[in-house]
């Protein structure tokens, strides 16, 4: 029996969350590298500074993802994990622009990012729990209507509170001007009422419910994934050769090349890859398969076809965001405005613009979800997806060689468009090939491919800023056009098993 389809306003209700969700993320996006560089940050520190959410988001999605889809209470499913996510997220949103200093706004950066995965993961799922195939296009693509909405205006508060309400945008040395911390507030109320509408007016299907319904993706291609576990001997071997090749590579870099914080991290990382590898071998050869963390670690190893073939266009499409996303704020401040004292008039000028060019590509993204629908109808998803990121590409590169901070506008375009298939196409493409009993640990996993080149963006981009290009952070943004291009490419190897369903 296939799930029901639900109306139009029910999906609306559903994916209604995910406005405040990214309005706070957007608030982090838009702020906290000029909150950094305000408390102190040199330019080539604050990769290394933002790697905290990255980090936490792998840590934290498939330990949330495994969780949700073996819990059943009174709430639900999954909306014990938004509601929980929402109180601690707006939290540290109070929190976050009143940091006394550059350590203790790293740390919020931290919990921020944690609290926001906490209530992100589940929503992801919850697409995938409550509505049938045909309808999941639908479905992400109206997450990212709301994606685009919340960011479009979180990004632009600053500038509004200033403009608009007068509220000052410049406060002395080592400070956060009002207009960011009053937005900041504005954003840790939007994130609760938000998720709370989702949760008081969508209801789940138990599990006794979900059992019902046959899916295509419980078929043969993916097996029985909680049965065919990994020999512990391929568990060991490969995680020797990830313990050693980090550590060996940590060594090499560390003695006889140059290495700073953030590839120290990104090696140390594959060395511990290799641990929790070896652990998990141990574990199976000891017959204690149930425990949370085998599964978790099986599950990487059994992945299915398409979600590997999306693992790689995520890998360049999340490096070419994350690019954007540390750097764009310098990039405009320094390269366009030619400004790099923080505490200047002219530096707040450039964030706040940095804010509106947010806000637009986000507004874009808002107002193309639902044409993205049409287009892959007409076409393919995996048709539009290559088509928007090759656009993302260009809207990057542009930032080069413009000099005239509106014209940036023009290059938001390109980026929103991308941005807005980033958010749906790969997951709506992704669904189709899931088990359902294994929805949440694998739209946990499949992060691990949006985190994974945030962290080696965030390892390597401080090294080439500094190094390569002489702390000009305007060819990270080229990077990230020239990966947004890659991924392109590898989007026609993907296999999209509903087609444009």
């Amino acid at each position: 029996m296939e799930k029901p389809r639900l109306s139009f306003w029910q999906i609306w209700n559903m994916s209604f969350g995910f406005f405040g969700i990214q309005f706070g993320f957007a608030l982090q996006n838009a702020n906290v590298s000029r909150i950094f560089e305000t408390l102190g940050a040199n330019i080539d520190d604050i990769p290394i500074l933002w790697i905290a959410a990255p980090v936490t988001g792998l840590i934290i999605q498939p330990i949330i993802g495994h969780m949700s889809d073996r819990t059943w209470n009174k709430l639900g499913r999954r909306k014990p994990y938004f509601l929980t996510g929402a109180i601690l997220a707006s939290l540290a949103l109070i929190i976050m622009p009143n940091s006394p200093a550059l350590w203790v706004a790293a740390g919020m950066l931290w919990i921020m990012d944690a609290s926001i995965n906490i209530s992100m993961e589940p929503f992801r799922a919850f697409v995938g729990d409550m509505l049938p195939s045909s309808q999941r296009t639908l479905g992400f693509s109206m997450q990212s209507f709301f994606i685009g909405t919340g960011a479009v205006i979180a990004s632009a508060l600053p500038y509004l509170m200033t403009n608009w309400f007068g509220i000052s945008n410049v406060a002395p040395e080592g400070k956060i001007p009002d207009s960011v911390k009053f937005a900041f507030y504005i954003g840790a109320v939007v994130f609760f009422l938000s998720v709370l509408w989702t949760v008081l007016t969508s209801k789940e299907y138990s599990p006794e419910e979900l059992e019902k319904f046959s899916e295509p993706s419980e078929s043969a291609e993916n097996g029985n994934y909680e049965e065919r576990f990994v020999e512990s001997k391929k568990l060991t071997r490969n995680g020797i050769i990830w313990f050693l090749s980090g550590l060996i590579l940590y060594l090499i870099f560390y003695f006889e090349i140059y290495i700073d914080y953030g590839v120290a991290l990104f090696l140390l990382g594959a060395a511990s890859f290799g641990i929790l590898q070896l652990l998990a071998g141990l574990l199976i050869k000891n017959d204690k398969k149930k425990n949370g963390f085998v599964v978790i670690i099986n599950d990487l190893y059994n992945m299915p076809k398409t979600m590997v073939q999306l693992a790689y266009v995520q890998f360049f499409s999340w490096f070419a965001l994350f690019s954007m996303w540390i750097y764009t704020t310098p990039a405009v401040t320094h390269h366009i405005y030619g400004a790099t004292d923080t505490s200047s008039a002219l530096y707040n000028e450039g964030a706040n613009w940095v804010g509106v060019l947010m806000s637009v590509y986000n507004g874009f993204a808002a107002l193309m979800a639902f044409v993205l629908i049409i287009m892959a109808r007409k076409t393919s998803r995996k048709t539009v997806h290559a088509i928007s990121l090759i656009f993302g590409g260009i809207g990057l590169l542009s930032f080069y060689f413009i000099k005239d901070p509106e014209l940036l506008l023009v290059s938001e375009l390109g980026i929103g468009l991308a941005w807005a298939s980033i958010l749906a196409m790969p997951y709506a493409i992704l669904t189709g090939s899931l088990p359902q009993k294994k929805m949440g640990v694998y739209m946990g996993i499949f992060n691990f491919f949006i985190v994974i080149p945030q962290i080696t963006a965030a390892a390597i981009l401080g090294f080439f800023v500094r190094a390569v290009f002489a702390g000009e952070a305007i060819y990270a943004l080229v990077l990230g056009g020239i990966s947004m291009f890659l991924a392109a490419i590898l989007v026609s190897f993907v296999h999209d098993k509903d087609n444009t369903k």
